[in-house]
Formats: C-alpha cells, structure tokens, sequence
C-alpha cells in the first residue's frame, strides 16, 4: 500500500464518535495492524504531549469488527510509518504527513486493504467522561493561576484570563482522567528566579485549595458555554479550547475533547498535594468533577 500524502481528518473536535471512512493504507506492527483512514472520530495519544489518552473504540470493516487497542499519532515521510515517540519530526516540516494510526490485533480477524470502507466508533460514555475530565483541567488551571497571583514577584506571562501563568511556568506532566485530572508542578529554582514565590506555599494549600474551589463553583454556576475552535479539519490544524467565562472568552491551545457547557461538570473540587522528589519540591493537583 502506499502511504497518504495528507494529514488525517479529525472529527472527534466537534464531538464526534461516529465516522465513515476509507482506509488509506494498512500495515503490521509488531503483532499488530495499524490502520489509517482517510477521517476519524477517534481520538489518538499524542506522544509529544500526553495528557489525554486514546479513545475506547472499535473499527468495522467488510462486515467484521475489531477492538482499536490503541490509537496514536502517527507520522510518515512516504517511504515509512513512523509512530508515537519514534517520530523523527515536527508538524509542519517539509515532507511530513500526520496521520492517526488504529491499533488493532493481527489476529482479530480483520483484513484492511486500500479502498475498504470502515466505521469507526468510539465509546460515548468514556468519551463523555474525558471530556468533562480535560474541560475541569483547563477550568482548575486557570482557578489555580488566580488564587496564587499574589506570590509572583515579577512580570511573568499571562494566561486566558490575565493572571500570571503558574500552569505554564511551573506544569511537568498532566494526565487527563474520567471524570478529573492529575497536574504536577515543579517548584525548582527556574520556577524561582522568574518571580515565584515558594516559601510557605505547603503551609497556604489548604486555602488554596478552598479559594479554588470557590471559584470553580463560581464558574460552573455560569453555565458558560464550551466550543473548540480549529483553523482546520485536519490532524495538525491547530485547535483552541474556548469558554466564555465573565470578564471575556478564555482561549487555550487544546488537541483533546470537551464538553459543551460547564453546567455539564457538575460540581469540580481540587486537592492540593506537595512533596519533595530528588530535592525538588513538587505540587500535585488532582482534579475531580463529582457529579
């Protein structure tokens, strides 16, 4: 088969879980068979940055279904398949196709060739679950970000919202969940020298985590309205997280899926963690959305 020459299209932006497509090309892994289609509603793993995870979902083609035990990122310069982290380039450089490659076993009985029509569908409930998941990040990052302001010393980048952006300078992984979020921070020396204040920060996280929590509430209690804008259809079209909160419309850079309204969080509350790892203090925020 050959390799395509253009990006995947994705339609799980707008909510999508359901998508026919063509297969484009087809090829063993391992003992596995990775699949690309021309479009798909199936949200892949993004090896570059890994927050949310793959999509529970199934692939049908030719009358037969199989479990999608994975879906990644992939990435092809037309002579081969390259995917997840052992992609050797970037978006955007010369030469470079995208695609979303389905992972499904050798031996589920599925036997894609070029041109095979195939349905792909992705779980709704786990779907949903993750979206009120990544929605409730974003919403606590930016929570987080107002309720530590004070502790900046100097001017520093601001975030959606105007505060100083704690998220952006100080986050080491974050880790989408059903339902919530796990965000670790790093409060090193980098963090400090461009303005953070760290001293007495384990001591304050109780009322941290109260402020918060207190503003969530009052966002949520907006019933703001969640969209994601894309400036394309296309895998590597780059996509925003947009909320219209009160003061003006917070915009986040965001490849994963949403809700559409912050009434659908339910109510989200935050635990606040600190620990040391290898000399550096770490922050951890869990994030849940109990509903």
């Amino acid at each position: 088969m050959t390799l395509p020459r253009t990006d995947t299209r994705v339609t799980y932006a707008t909510g999508a879980l359901e998508e026919r497509s063509t297969v484009v090309h087809a090829e063993p892994v391992g003992d596995r068979i990775a699949v690309l289609t021309e479009s798909t509603s199936v949200h892949p793993v993004d090896a570059s940055w890994p927050d949310q995870g793959a999509d529970v979902a199934e692939i049908v083609i030719g009358g037969r279904t199989a479990t999608i035990v994975d879906c990644v990122v992939g990435a092809t310069d037309g002579r081969s398949l390259f995917l997840g982290s052992d992609i050797p380039a970037r978006p955007g450089d010369d030469g470079w196709t995208f695609v979303v490659a389905h992972l499904v076993e050798a031996d589920s009985g599925l036997n894609p060739a070029e041109g095979d029509e195939a349905l792909l569908r992705a779980d709704a409930d786990i779907r949903g679950a993750l979206s009120i998941g990544h929605t409730a990040c974003h919403l606590a990052s930016l929570a987080l970000n107002r309720v530590v302001a004070d502790r900046w010393t100097k001017e520093t980048r601001l975030d959606a919202l105007g505060s100083p952006d704690f998220d952006a300078a100080a986050i080491s992984s974050s880790t989408i969940e059903r339902f919530g979020s796990v965000d670790v921070f790093r409060l090193n020396k980098s963090l400090r020298r461009k303005g953070f204040t760290t001293e007495g920060l384990t001591g304050d996280l109780p009322d941290l985590a109260r402020a918060i929590d207190a503003q969530l509430s009052e966002w949520i209690d907006t019933a703001a309205s969640v969209t994601v804008e894309r400036d394309g259809e296309l895998l590597t079209d780059r996509r925003h997280w947009v909320c219209d909160l009160p003061g003006g419309a917070a915009r986040i850079a965001c490849g994963g899926t949403h809700v559409t309204n912050l009434a659908e969080l339910g109510r989200v509350i935050v635990d606040l963690a600190s620990t040391t790892v290898d000399g550096t203090d770490i922050l951890t925020m869990t994030t849940r959305a109990v509903r």
